[in-house]
């Protein structure tokens, strides 16, 4: 009598690589974003209860540091030529708006010298702050 003999294949997932891709991929997120962060140029923002994030899809920022030093998106910028400046920056843009991130030591005066600027070439402005806890 010849008996057969019964092999059954069984499908196996291997998973042992799969520890090695989750970790270098949280490695890849981890230092991503560290460097992810748009703000280089350190400042003390103004507090603020609220937060709204109501800005277009490309905004340009605007820094001014506690020495009155004018940071177009990273570019230093005298203050003279500023207007020109931000004229060229916004070129082609539907709703030019620009992220005014100034240092919460300045005057108001400064606040409004620059605000005037952008509300004479018709740029909207945004103050950026920094929640309270």
């Amino acid at each position: 009598m010849k008996f057969k003999r019964q092999r059954r294949f069984e499908a196996e997932v291997q998973t042992s690589s799969l520890n090695d891709i989750m970790f270098f991929l949280l490695l890849f997120f981890l230092i991503v974003s560290t460097l992810g962060s748009p703000n280089v140029i350190k400042l003390l923002l103004p507090k603020s209860d609220k937060s709204t994030h109501d800005v277009s899809k490309q905004p340009l920022t605007l820094s001014i540091t506690q020495d009155k030093l004018y940071f177009l998106d990273k570019k230093p910028v005298p203050f003279p030529s500023l207007e020109s400046a931000l004229v060229e920056a916004t070129a082609g843009m539907e709703e030019p708006t620009v992220i005014l991130r100034a240092e919460q030591s300045l005057t108001i005066q400064d606040l409004v010298d620059v605000m005037a600027i952008g509300a004479r070439i018709k740029i909207r402005m945004v103050l950026a702050t920094e929640l309270t806890k």
